[in-house]
C-alpha cells in the first residue's frame, strides 16, 4: 500500500491560515494532540465495555517524548488506532471549506478552535515542518499505516511499521519552534493543559538525587491526576481533601481557603466543579480569572467571563462542563440559554452556601466577614437576584467590631438616630483615626458609628439607600453633629448681618490656599460647649469623588477639587472674643468706609426701587448704566472693608490657631503648615 494525494481542502493556503489563527497561542498543539490520544484511549475502553473489542486492553496510557537531536516530539497512545480508510476520512478529507470565514469570525476567541473543523490535529503544523502518523487499528486483520505531510495539501500514505495497537503522532519541529524541544518547556505545558486528563499521561521517568545530580529511575513519570477531587462525590471527601486540592491548583498560595462549594449537576445540564472563597488579607490581593474551565477534564481557559457571573470571577477553583459551547464567540456565550442556566445555577448555589453558613455557623461567618464582604457586595451590586438572596446575610460592622444584619441594625438605631423628617441616619467612618474627633462627638450623643472602609463600601451604601426605606448613610464628619441627625429646627445665629459677614471675612483671610482643596466658611449656633471651629465635607460631592476613583466614566467628579466647609460656632466664647477684638482694633479704621457703604447702599436701593416700578422696556439705558455704576461703587467699598478684615484675620494668631486645630482634627494639616502651627502654639503658651 502506497499512495500520494492531496488533503481535501478548497484552499491551498489552509496551513498559513492555521498558523495565523493560532499564532498567539501556538503552544495549544500539545493540548490538542494529547486530548486526541486520550479520546482514542477512552473509545477503546468503551468498545471493550460494550463487548465490541475482545482483545487485551493492556496498560492504557498516553506518553509524550522528545528527541532534541532529531528535533522531534512524539505523542503515543494505545487506543483504537486508525486504518488507511479512517485516515482518509478523518485526516485527508477534512472539511476546511469554511476555514477562512471561521478565522474572521472567531479571531478574538482563542478557545473556539476546540473540536472545530478538526483543527485539533492540524494545530501540530503551527510548530512543525513535517508531521507523521504511525498507527495500527484495533480491528482484526488491520495493517499498520504511515502518513506524512510537510505542511502543504500534499501527503503520503503507505504501509507503516507499528506493531502494537494505537497511534504515534511525530512532529518534526521547525526552526522557529525549537523552544518546545526542552524538558522544562514541555513539562510546563503538560502541567497547564493535561494535569487532570482521565488517562495517565507519561512524560519521561521520575528522577532521584544521586551523587550530586538528578538521575532517571525506572519508574514512569505520570504528570496527571486522573481522578481529580471535583470528579468525586462530596460524601467521599473530607475537608483535608478539598484543602489539598486547592493547593494542587494554586501551589504558590499558602493561605487556606475560607470554604468551598462542590458542584455536581447532571440535569438539565452537566456541571461539576469546586469553587473556593479565597482568604483576602487585604483588598489589593483580589485577583480575577483564577477559575479554571475544563471540558471533560481537558483544560480550556481561565477566562470564564460570560460563563459565571462577573462577581464570581473573584473566586478560585474549577468548573467542568461539556455543555458549555466552546467554538462560539463571547457575545454568543452571554446570550446562550444553556450557559445562562449554568450561570444562574452557580450564583444560586453560592448564595445558598453563604446563607447556610450564616444561619448555622454565624460566629464563623462573622469571623470570615472581612474576606467575604467584597464578594457579597460585588454580587449585590451586579446581580439583582443575588441581592435579593444576600440582603439577609449582608452585615454592617460598628467601631466595636460587632456585626449586625441590616434589619438588626435598624432595630438597634431607629429610636435614637431617626431625624425630625422620619429618616433613619446611619453614621459611618472610613478612617477611624483621621475622623476621630467627629466620631467622638457622635458617640457623645449616644449615636452608633459604622466602619465602612472597604473598596466597594461607597457603592454599596448608595445601593442600600435606594433599597432600604427612609434610610440614609452619612459620614460622621460631613456636617456638625446637630445637622447630621437633625432632631429639631436649627437654632438661628444671633448675630447681625454685619457681624456675620465680618466673621466670614476674618477667617477667609487665614484659610489655606491649596490647588486640590477648596474651603468655604459658614456660621452655625452650636452651643458654648461645642468646638469653636469645625471642618466638614459634604456627603454628596465627597461620595461622588470617591466613586469616581473606582469607576471609569466619572472623571468629571474625580477631577474636581475636594470641597471643605469651615463651620464657625457663633456661640463659642473664642469666636465672641474675636468679634470683640475686631471691634476694638479694626472697626475704628472702618468707620468712614462703613458710613460710605451705608450711603452707597441707600443710593443703590433707591435706584432699584425706581426701576422696579417700571416695566423693563420703560427703563432707559442711562438708568441701567447709572444703577450699574452705583453697584460697582458699592462692591468697591465692600472689597475695601473685606480686605481690612482679611488682613486682620491673616495676622491674628487666634484665627490661625483655631483653623489649624480644626484642620489637624481632620488630618488636613501637614508639612510647612504643621510646623508653623507648632511654632505658633509655643508662642501662645
Amino acid at each position: 500500500m502506497s499512495k500520494q494525494g492531496k488533503i481535501g481542502v478548497t484552499s491551498e493556503n489552509i496551513f498559513p491560515v492555521i498558523k495565523k489563527f493560532l499564532y498567539s497561542e501556538h503552544d495549544i498543539f500539545l493540548r490538542e494532540l494529547v486530548s486526541n490520544a486520550v479520546d482514542a484511549t477512552q473509545k477503546l475502553r468503551a468498545l471493550a465495555s460494550a463487548g465490541e473489542f475482545k482483545g487485551e486492553l493492556g496498560e492504557l496510557q498516553v506518553s509524550v517524548s522528545f528527541d532534541p537531536e532529531q528535533k522531534t516530539i512524539t505523542v503515543s497512545d494505545r487506543g483504537i488506532g486508525m486504518t488507511a480508510d479512517e485516515v482518509e476520512k478523518y485526516i485527508n478529507q477534512i472539511a476546511f471549506s469554511g476555514a477562512e470565514e471561521f478565522l474572521d469570525k472567531y479571531k478574538d476567541d482563542k478557545v473556539a478552535i476546540i473540536g472545530h473543523f478538526g483543527l485539533g490535529f492540524y494545530s501540530s503544523f503551527m510548530v512543525s515542518s513535517r508531521v507523521e502518523i504511525q498507527s495500527l487499528s484495533y480491528r482484526e486483520g488491520a495493517e499498520p499505516i504511515h502518513w506524512s505531510c510537510e505542511g502543504s495539501p500534499e501527503y503520503t500514505l503507505e504501509k507503516g511499521d507499528r506493531t502494537e495497537r494505537g497511534t504515534d503522532i511525530i512532529l518534526h519541529i521547525d526552526s522557529e519552534s525549537e523552544e518546545f524541544l526542552s524538558k522544562d518547556r514541555l513539562s510546563t505545558l503538560l502541567n497547564k493543559y493535561c494535569k487532570f486528563l482521565p488517562v495517565p499521561i507519561i512524560f519521561g521517568k521520575k528522577q532521584e538525587w544521586k551523587d550530586g545530580a538528578y538521575v532517571d529511575t525506572d519508574e514512569d513519570n505520570q504528570i496527571n491526576d486522573i481522578h481529580p477531587t471535583w470528579t468525586k462525590k462530596p460524601s467521599e471527601l473530607k475537608d483535608e481533601d478539598y484543602i489539598a486540592f486547592y493547593h494542587q491548583l494554586y501551589p504558590q498560595t499558602f493561605e487556606e481557603p475560607l470554604f468551598w462549594i462542590h458542584l455536581n449537576v447532571d440535569y438539565p445540564f452537566n456541571l461539576t466543579g469546586i469553587l473556593y472563597f479565597p482568604k483576602v488579607k487585604n483588598q489589593m490581593e483580589l485577583q480575577r480569572n483564577k477559575i479554571q474551565l475544563y471540558a471533560n477534564q481537558v483544560f480550556v481557559t481561565e477566562e470564564v467571563e460570560g460563563i459565571v457571573p462577573e462577581y464570581l470571577t473573584l473566586l478560585h477553583g474549577v468548573l467542568d462542563s461539556p455543555d458549555i459551547p466552546l467554538n462560539v464567540s463571547r457575545s454568543y456565550l452571554q446570550s446562550d440559554a444553556q450557559v445562562k442556566k449554568i450561570s444562574n445555577h452557580i450564583s444560586k448555589k453560592v448564595a445558598d452556601r453563604l446563607d447556610e453558613l450564616f444561619r448555622n455557623e454565624r460566629p464563623l461567618f462573622e469571623e470570615k466577614w472581612e474576606s467575604l464582604k467584597v464578594f457579597i457586595q460585588y454580587g449585590m451590586l451586579s446581580d439583582e437576584k443575588f441581592y435579593d438572596r444576600a440582603v439577609k446575610f449582608d452585615l454592617v460592622t460598628d467601631l466595636e467590631g460587632k456585626h449586625f444584619t441590616l434589619e438588626e441594625y435598624r432595630t438597634l438605631t431607629e429610636s435614637n438616630q431617626t431625624d425630625k423628617d422620619g429618616q433613619l441616619i446611619w453614621l459611618y467612618t472610613n478612617d477611624r483615626e483621621g475622623q476621630y474627633a467627629a466620631i467622638e462627638r457622635a458617640q457623645a450623643k449616644g449615636y452608633s458609628v459604622l466602619l465602612l472602609d472597604g473598596p466597594l463600601d461607597v457603592h454599596a451604601v448608595s445601593q442600600l439607600e435606594q433599597k432600604l426605606e427612609k434610610t440614609r448613610f452619612v459620614r460622621v464628619d460631613s456636617d456638625s453633629i446637630e445637622k447630621l441627625i437633625a432632631k429639631e429646627e436649627q437654632r438661628a445665629v444671633a448675630l447681625s448681618e454685619t457681624e456675620q459677614s465680618t466673621l466670614k471675612a476674618i477667617f477667609e483671610g487665614r484659610l489655606p490656599r491649596e490647588a486640590k482643596r477648596n474651603y468655604s466658611v459658614s456660621l452655625e449656633a452650636l452651643g458654648a460647649d461645642a468646638d469653636a471651629v469645625l471642618i466638614t465635607q459634604g456627603e454628596f460631592m465627597r461620595r461622588m469623588q470617591e466613586m469616581a476613583r473606582l469607576q471609569p466614566g466619572m472623571n468629571f467628579y474625580g477631577d474636581l477639587p475636594e470641597g471643605y466647609n469651615v463651620v464657625l460656632n457663633t456661640e463659642h466664647p473664642l469666636i465672641q472674643r474675636l468679634l470683640t477684638e475686631e471691634a476694638k482694633v479694626v472697626e475704628p479704621k472702618l468707620a468712614n468706609l462703613r458710613t460710605e457703604l451705608k450711603e452707597q447702599t441707600s443710593l443703590v436701593e433707591a435706584a432699584q426701587t425706581v426701576q422696579s416700578a417700571k416695566n423693563p422696556e420703560e427703563v432707559t439705558a442711562a438708568e441701567r448704566e447709572e444703577l450699574e455704576a452705583l453697584r460697582s461703587k458699592q462692591s468697591e467699598i465692600e472689597g475695601k472693608i473685606k480686605s481690612e478684615l482679611q488682613s486682620f484675620g491673616a495676622s491674628e494668631l487666634l484665627v490661625g490657631q483655631l483653623i489649624d486645630l480644626a484642620l489637624l482634627g481632620n488630618g488636613l494639616l501637614s508639612g510647612e503648615a504643621l510646623a508653623s502651627f507648632i511654632r505658633r502654639s509655643h508662642q501662645l503658651l
